[in-house]
């Protein structure tokens, strides 16, 4: 039967067995055993005074912590630690200076309490972030808009540097008559209009040349029924509380399409969080992806790269698609 050890140990258990049992009852010196063993004299004499004194019982490995840690820090201490991290965000550095101790020790509290990485913890209130889901496809859908500069025919300074992408900036601005106050050349914004379903992740979105609340309330109803093409019935829309989903006109359309309209708590756009994530995905996804060559080439690729996200890219939240998430809609097993 084999003995577990620990890595460091030069023998095992039965190793140490057989040395103390040449000792003590072979009558082999500590130095000629030890040499056998490939150890120390001390190391030999060690085994053979457990040996003598517990048996082979005596030949196990041994807890190297000790018994008590006379500088170890205080619970009061402790709880100082965690309130500042808690509360404040504070990093181990910050955190020394205000208590006064070693940044080393505030790092070891941390690692011990396991909150030395912040990534789940509120910015703003510094609590524990609570994960929320929708039970189902359609029970609410998160909207917003993201605006991306328009490409200079040609390209951007992104891939091209800095003064190629100038140059074609100004080309692109004095063919299509776009001019700043100051005569600066403009290429315009382009405002992304997105939905997505809180339960499935599942993206519908959409380039438009504003964010006023007609382009709003039109993105809306074709969200809605091309969610509905695809067997989701919206019941809740969440919204920030920009213009255009403080007006009547979104209020009104909310009602027609038999929707409960809800918004995020003023500066808190964690509440719509899982749009805000989308955005940094689309941005990375698609709007600076690759090198385009147009703004026209880009708002082409924007349908098939919103296939792709719905339909072939995992989604690390939900362990699968997006689109596979839609079996879970209601009445679908009744």
């Amino acid at each position: 039967m084999s003995h577990a050890t620990h890595s460091n140990a030069a023998l095992t258990p039965r190793a140490r067995l057989r040395l103390a049992r040449l000792i003590v009852e072979q009558g082999w010196t500590a130095t000629t055993a030890a040499k056998m063993f490939m150890v120390s004299p001390v190391t030999a004499r060690k085994w053979a005074a457990r040996y003598r004194s517990e048996g082979a019982a005596g030949m196990t490995d041994r807890s190297s912590r000790p018994k008590s840690i006379p500088n170890r820090t205080s619970e009061d201490l402790k709880k100082q630690i965690v309130k500042l991290r808690w509360r404040l965000r504070l990093g181990p550095v910050q955190i020394a200076g205000r208590l006064g101790i070693a940044a080393s020790t505030v790092h070891a509290v941390l690692v011990r309490c396991r909150i030395n990485r912040p990534s789940r913890i509120d910015r703003v209130t510094g609590e524990p972030i609570r994960r929320y889901e929708h039970p189902h496809p359609g029970s609410m859908i998160h909207v917003d808009v993201t605006k991306f500069g328009n490409i200079p025919d040609g390209g951007g300074h992104r891939f091209l540097g800095r003064q190629q992408g100038d140059r074609n900036r100004s080309a692109t601005a004095q063919r299509t008559g776009q001019r700043s106050a100051t005569y600066e050349p403009r290429l315009g914004t382009a405002f992304v209009h997105t939905v997505i379903d809180d339960h499935s992740r599942l993206a519908y979105a959409e380039i438009c040349a504003d964010e006023k609340a007609v382009t709003a309330v039109d993105v809306l109803k074709r969200a809605v029924a091309w969610f509905n093409d695809r067997g989701v019935s919206i019941e809740r829309v969440l919204s920030d509380n920009g213009s255009a989903y403080r007006s009547h006109l979104w209020r009104d359309t909310c009602a027609e399409l038999g929707i409960a309209p809800k918004r995020t708590r003023p500066y808190r756009p964690q509440t719509n969080g899982k749009i805000e994530r989308f955005h940094r995905t689309l941005s990375d996804g698609w709007a600076y992806s690759r090198f385009y060559d147009s703004e026209a080439a880009r708002r082409h690729a924007l349908p098939h790269w919103i296939h792709f996200y719905n339909h072939h890219r995992i989604h690390s939240a939900i362990g699968g698609t997006p689109i596979s998430r839609l079996t879970n809609l209601p009445g679908h097993h009744s």
